[in-house]
């Protein structure tokens, strides 16, 4: 159903209400899906009505939707339950817990058991659990709360709750209107026309003489543009020229409510002259024409997916899960970071921060001098400083070079990180933009620069319409423009009167726009297409505005500061573009505009007064200050590290001061001191030689560093050697490698005492090898698979000792099965387990596992243990499952015969079969970004395939060492940009840009580390690479340069015993906590699942090693061992 006739429903909604038809009205609702009447379903609950309250519900949801719809019908069937048992009507109790209660038994079969054994009580109340169940009206009542909570915390309700404000009567105005149309056209207009019908056109009798036309009263709103608009047929879609912008209304009300300042551009398409009263009328804009540019439109109808999801017939694999109640989060002032920590000296002026969006400690920083500088807060380090310099001042355009040579300097407006990571964007004063690439976490290299705008670059950010990374941008000529990586034009938005201030892209389920805001104090909203502004609505103070979202993309809210110095912190009601919570604390005038920044879906910050102001994003009153200790300028810049542990806020004397709560502050590691070695001059300290092997004599450390023209697309290096021309950057003076040329040390773990580690209970077992492990999405368990195929599972308890109940090495966690007793046994009937390859995938929302070892792939429910169905039975047997990213419902699944299946859980169907490898599928890897699955096999071949179609698209073989054939498992692990691949085989681990599947890393085992990689797995930020080696090693590896930083020896970990027996112990399998970027589980050969951590006093895993040009100071980077010869860049 379209936006315009879903629409239609509600204006038929008020009219049925405002005519009272009450049943019809609510029997609309119910069969729209499209409004829940909270005030009905309220009466219906209270009059005990209960079929009538489920038949109500059956219009939004389904049971089995998701968890939230199953908690609910719960609540409601078994409050109808008691209500029988309460009146002692004993067949009655029966018969709902038979035809009602009896559903909830596959997720909760104890449960189910104990609201049966109520049968057999005098009185329920007996039960210690309803001891304090009063009487029905309290009860119930009780239960509504309930209700209300669960229904709002559903997705499935979004934007249902709320009715969309309406003029009385708009149904009755918008016919009126048109009636009124029809008689200006008329060609014989009489002065009082006579309506009799509205099941055709109104025309006028023609009279026996010609009477000149009468004026014609239009209601407020009337709307001057009728060719514009398409008739809401029921029957047919709109026209091309419609389609796109009626989708828009999806901007959460915006488009189709635009505040009384909104200005109606259109024209009268009569010759008479209608009069349409100015700055009233509000209409989504719609040009005639289709847009000229369709290739960035891939909006589908949310109304019709959420319709399809009502009517399906089967249950979806994903969201059905045993009720549970959202816990209310509980929040307090220690959750704000408002501890200074320390002061960094930047020495400008700051005019933009931005924290890196996984690596939580990296701070960019823009100045007013023009220069970037990137810190490691943690260490307090400069990892990178880059003055303003004009890359290419020729391909500049004329304008810009006139205006460059003026002497007013270059002025940083904005930086930014890209949402992978993988870009900085930086706006200049004057015209420019500038992207870096960071192909490693502590180096920008420079990609593009762009004269993106006439004046001013005031605002730039990065977005994703269609799955593409953009950059978009605003400036004083009035403009917003859309790039692609590429420099490429995509977009260019005109309307703004006066020059954009900032912008705020956004996505609102599968529609993606930008908001604008100007410094006359206009808001606009546009899609990307060339349709125009879809909003044109006033800020408070009428002056410069920043709009954000809270991070979840659920409240919309901005800040600024009128020209009066008056300043404004408000929440917008999505629904009607109407202010919905204006929040007081302001002094009475500001000199400059205020800044502000939201955190943690709970918090609001804003500089001001030469304070840190804070607001609970509920309440309108000001929560809490902060001075920072003194020195901080009247209004300080400020923002917050991406887990809302860590605020940075500008200080008076150029500095940048970081805050912190209690979870921050344990996150800011200060560097040990450096040995004597450091106190040598930078040239000395970094030719000294670092560890064992060979070293390079007489190499300066002073390079010149080589500008690549993509940040995931370098070349490979031979032994430490650039091999190809390159544009070169002058060479770096001291100051700038004085921080990367301290002497460094590999960190090597030996004794337990030197790491934190804790054992699975009841994990040993000598003749069942780990074969697959993995850590819950959740963070609160782990789940290891043995040979024999059954699976374990062992959880964390929240406590004392673990308040936030996450997986750690510091208490040893609870081996968890059911009441039941019931293990995860896979289907192993007529199985050689020695030549079954184990496997396994977890659901997204930790609801259900699916593995297989040999036989069938079964489906488990992951709070009962019990198999929900199992598919796929041998020959050929599975050795590889994946769910899709994005449907839980298809399952890519590898096989023994080198095949892969694309398998539809909901409707037990094979979707398509992948054909490309030789042996069997041993690992496969989604890119969303890229619209790719990858696969691997143990054929020592990679084949990436389209997501949309299913094809082949390339084929690349791994570079195997000479004489070695082309076999083991290879496993593949995308990074956290969706772009790189880490790909592991026994003889190397790799990194590849799998845009091009190009190899652009390498290293193979050598050294302490010669042994056979058993596996390798990235750390949740994708900064580590952990690795696990047959000898019982383990390697922690930086993720960028796969150069090692730390090895863990079996003594860390083993006990005497392991290390000394006859069979060897080491690990099999390597899993990476899903938000704790140190913490990391191995699976062994002797059954046992460990937990490791650095130690609290160390934070992490050694350090980096220097990087520089393949030199690792004065060493080269390539193998010391000669027989070790690879085509690509080896790296240590």
């Amino acid at each position: 159903m379209s936006s315009l006739s879903r629409e239609l429903v509600f204006l038929i909604l008020q009219f049925l209400e405002e005519e009272k038809f009450k049943e019809s009205v609510h029997k609309l609702e119910q069969e729209s899906g499209f409004f829940f009447n909270m005030k009905y379903f309220e009466e219906k609950v209270h009059a005990g009505e209960w079929d009538e309250v489920e038949k109500y519900l059956s219009g939004f949801t389904k049971v089995d939707d998701n968890r939230y719809s199953m908690k609910i019908f719960f609540e409601i069937r078994k409050q109808k339950y008691l209500e029988a048992l309460d009146k002692q009507d004993k067949a009655k109790a029966v018969e709902i817990l038979v035809s009602d209660l009896k559903v909830f038994s596959t997720f909760n079969e104890d449960l189910y058991k104990e609201i049966t054994q109520l049968l057999t009580l005098t009185n329920f109340r007996e039960n210690e659990q309803l001891s304090k169940y009063g009487d029905t009206k309290t009860a119930r009542s009780i239960m509504l709360i309930e209700l209300k909570k669960l229904i709002e915390a559903n997705p499935l309700f979004r934007e249902k709750l709320v009715f969309p404000t309406l003029r009385s009567s708009r149904l009755r105005t918008l016919i009126n209107q048109s009636l009124n149309w029809q008689h200006q056209l008329c060609k014989n207009p009489r002065a009082n026309p006579d309506i009799k019908t509205l099941f055709t056109d109104h025309t006028c009798t023609p009279p026996n003489g010609a009477v000149a036309p009468a004026p014609v009263n239009l209601p407020p709103g009337a709307i001057a543009k009728p060719a514009a608009f398409t008739a809401l047929g029921a029957h047919g879609p709109f026209p091309p020229a419609a389609a796109a912008a009626a989708n828009a209304n999806a901007l959460a009300g915006w488009m189709a409510n635009a505040a009384a300042s909104s200005s109606v551009q259109a024209a009268v398409v009569t010759a008479s002259s209608l009069p349409v009263p100015p700055n009233q009328v509000s209409i989504l804009k719609r040009p005639l024409t289709p847009p000229a540019t369709l290739g960035m439109l891939d909006y589908q109808n949310a109304d019709h997916e959420q319709l399809m999801k009502r009517l399906r017939p089967a249950q979806s694999v994903e969201e059905v899960t045993y009720p549970t109640v959202r816990q209310q989060v509980s929040w307090s002032l220690e959750d704000l970071p408002r501890t200074v920590a320390f002061t960094l000296p930047q020495g400008s002026s700051v005019t933009s921060m931005d924290f890196h969006p996984s690596h939580h400690t990296y701070l960019l920083v823009g100045s007013s001098n023009g220069e970037i500088t990137l810190w490691e807060v943690a260490t307090r380090e400069k990892l990178v400083s880059k003055a303003f310099k004009i890359w290419d001042m020729q391909a500049c355009t004329l304008t810009f070079q006139a205006s460059a040579s003026k002497d007013a300097p270059f002025s940083v407006s904005r930086v930014a990180w890209s949402p992978d990571g993988t870009f900085v964007g930086v706006a200049f004063s004057k015209h420019l933009v500038h992207l870096y690439g960071t192909i490693g976490t502590n180096d920008l290299r420079q990609h593009l620069e762009m004269d993106a705008h006439a004046g001013s670059v005031n605002d730039l950010a990065f977005a994703y319409p269609n799955k593409q990374l953009c950059v978009v941008t605003c400036g004083d000529d009035k403009l917003i423009k859309v790039w692609d990586i590429t420099g490429r034009k995509l977009f260019n938005f005109e309307g703004h009167e006066a020059p954009v201030y900032s912008i705020c892209p956004h996505q609102k389920e599968n529609i993606q726009f930008i908001f604008s805001t100007a410094i006359d104090g206009k808001i606009k909203a546009w899609l990307y297409d060339n349709m125009g502004s879809r909003v044109d609505y006033d800020a408070p103070g009428h002056w410069c505005t920043t709009m954000l979202y809270s991070a979840d993309g659920t409240r919309l809210f901005s800040c600024g500061t009128g020209k009066e110095g008056d300043s404004f912190l408000v929440e917008w009601n999505e629904s009607e573009g109407a202010i919905k919570r204006t929040y007081s604390g302001f002094r009475k005038k500001s000199a400059g505009v205020v800044q502000f920044d939201t955190t943690q879906n709970h918090f609001l910050a804003v500089g001001e007064d030469s304070q840190i102001k804070f607001w609970d994003m509920d309440s309108t009153n000001i929560l809490t200050t902060t001075d920072a200790d003194g020195g901080l300028p009247s209004l300080p810049r400020l923002r917050f590290n991406k887990e809302g542990n860590l605020l940075a806020v500008t200080t008076a004397d150029n500095g940048i001061k970081i805050l912190g709560n209690a979870a921050g502050l344990r996150s800011l590691r200060t560097a040990e001191a450096p040995p004597f070695e450091a106190l040598r001059s930078p040239i000395e300290a970094a030719a000294i030689k670092q560890g064992s092997g060979s070293s390079v004599p007489n190499v300066t450390p002073i390079n010149c560093k080589v500008e690549r023209s993509s940040p995931i697309r370098p070349s490979p290096i031979l032994n430490g050697a650039d091999t190809v021309p390159r544009s070169m950057e002058k060479p770096r003076i001291l100051e700038d490698i004085s921080d990367k040329a301290k002497p460094w040390q590999l960190t090597e773990i030996l004794d337990q005492a030197q790491c934190r580690m804790v054992t699975m209970p009841e994990s040993s077992d000598s003749s069942n090898k780990v074969a697959r492990l993995l850590y819950t999405n959740s963070g609160v368990g782990i789940l290891a698979l043995g040979s024999n195929g059954i699976q374990k599972l062992w959880k964390w308890a929240r406590n004392e000792q673990n308040p936030s109940g996450k997986a750690t090495a510091n208490v040893v966690p609870q081996y968890w099965q059911p009441n039941s007793g019931l293990l995860m046994t896979n289907d192993v009937s007529g199985v050689n387990l020695e030549e079954a390859v184990p496997c396994i995938a977890l659901s997204k929302n930790d609801s259900y596992v699916m593995s297989a070892a040999g036989g069938k792939v079964s489906l488990f429910n992951m709070m009962t243990f019990k198999v929900m169905t199992t598919f796929m039975p041998p020959p050929p047997a599975s050795t590889f499952l994946a769910f899709h990213p994005q449907d839980n419902n298809i399952i890519a699944i590898g096989m023994e015969d080198s095949t892969i299946h694309i398998y539809n859980v909901r409707v037990d169907e094979v979707k398509s079969k992948l054909k490309g490898h030789q042996r069997r599928i041993t690992g496969l890897a989604f890119s969303t970004n890229l619209n790719i699955l990858v696969s691997s096999g143990a054929d020592a071949q990679l084949c990436l395939w389209s997501i949309d179609s299913w094809d082949k698209r390339k084929t690349v073989p791994i570079q195997l060492p000479a004489g070695k054939t082309p076999s083991g498992d290879t496993r593949v692990q995308f990074h956290a940009d969706q772009v790189r691949l880490l790909v592991c085989h026994e003889t190397q681990l790799a990194i590849y840009d799998a845009s091009k599947m190009e190899r652009i890393r390498q290293w193979v085992p050598q050294d302490a580390l010669s042994a056979p990689i058993t596996y390798a797995a990235y750390s949740c930020n994708s900064q580590l690479v952990f690795a696990s080696f047959s000898d019982g090693n383990v390697g922690v590896f930086d993720a960028d340069t796969l150069r090692l930083r730390c090895r863990i020896a079996p003594s860390a970990y083993l006990s005497q015993a392991a290390l000394t027996g006859s069979q060897a112990v080491y690990p099999l399998v390597v899993a990476a906590h899903p938000q704790e970027s140190s913490q990391f589980a191995i699976g062994l050969t002797d059954g046992t699942v460990k937990v490791i951590e650095p130690l609290e006093s160390e934070g992490k895993w050694g350090v980096s090693p220097p990087v520089d040009n393949g030199v690792l100071n004065g060493r080269a980077a390539s193998s010391s061992t000669a027989n070790n010869h690879v085509a690509d860049q080896v790296q240590r």
